[in-house]
């Protein structure tokens, strides 16, 4: 049986440096945001004979056509290039379209996406507006199922518990991705908001399932036992059954970063360490902050 709060400090340390990172990689650093926020224009074409890399397209796009803050990807899995400009209107668009075709003529345009300004910052707006009442309709569902439980631990400490940890689980993919976004030039998009959402919906399904245990055997030992006790036999008792349905998942989102489409590949990865972080804290972070704050308040009392 692993010792689980008697090691909590261990965990909650690595957790707090953790966090304490992303948070200070997002401050520093910020969030890139994509064409879905700042507004811009997303192609997409594919080149068949003259085969040029994504750097030749780039300098195309730069030096002829003074596109100065072009990002060319190229997809290898759709043997297509993926390129983001400022915001083009339709004759813009055109022109440009008909300046790369004379560099390259066997260019195919397969989409065309343009976003005005105003649309994005109506997006981001509406994307933080949903994910804080999601955060704040999962701690409140999770207090009202807990009300039951109101010894040792007051059934609304369980919500704000949750909420802690899905803040942990969601800050630290968020976090890896403003230290790319500086690095890489990774771009956060709608679909990176729908992965947060996504991981805060398997994180508090397993914390839930902890939580849930540790209410059971509360119920059952009738304050016979130490509440520490209580909760490692509880966390223990659905171990396996936590890392053995979070693996599934990660091994699933593993093959699609690897072989997957490059235009959601940074949502893949968002996922993966967001669900890994979140097998984490629900084992690892969840329960030991639980009993440590029971321990501070019953000291306070």
């Amino acid at each position: 049986m692993l010792r689980i709060i008697e090691n909590r400090k261990i965990f909650l340390t690595i957790s707090a440096i953790a966090v304490i990172a992303a948070l200070a990689a997002i401050g520093v650093f910020r969030l890139r945001q994509g064409i879905d926020f700042s507004g811009g224009t997303l192609m997409t074409f594919s080149i068949k004979d003259e085969r040029p890399g994504a750097s030749l397209v780039q300098e195309a796009l730069v030096n002829d056509l003074k596109l100065l803050d072009a990002r060319v990807n190229y997809d290898a899995q759709n043997d297509q290039f993926l390129v983001r400009v400022k915001s083009l209107n339709e004759e813009e668009h055109q022109a440009v379209l008909k300046a790369l075709e004379q560099k390259f003529p066997s260019l195919e345009e397969k989409s065309f996406q343009s976003i005005g300004p105003s649309v994005g910052e109506e997006l981001r707006k509406k994307s933080l507006i949903a994910i804080v009442l999601v955060l704040i309709g999962i701690s409140l569902y999770i207090a009202f199922a807990f009300r039951k439980v109101f010894r040792p631990v007051s059934s609304w400490k369980y919500g704000w518990i949750t909420l802690i940890t899905l803040g942990h689980d969601v800050v630290i993919p968020a976090g890896l991705l403003a230290i790319l976004g500086k690095f890489s030039g990774v771009e956060i998009d709608g679909n990176f908001v729908v992965a947060l959402l996504v991981i805060m919906g398997f994180s508090v399904h397993d914390t839930i399932v902890v939580f849930d245990r540790i209410r059971e055997n509360l119920l059952l030992d009738r304050s016979k036992s130490d509440f520490g006790a209580v909760v490692n036999t509880s966390v223990n008792q659905t171990l396996s059954r936590s890392i053995n349905t979070s693996l599934t998942l990660i091994f699933v989102l593993f093959a699609l970063y690897v072989v997957g489409p490059l235009n959601l590949r940074f949502f893949v990865l968002t996922l993966l360490v967001g669900v890994t972080t979140g097998i984490y804290s629900s084992i690892f972070v969840a329960s030991p902050l639980l009993y440590a704050w029971q321990r501070w308040s019953a000291k306070a009392s």
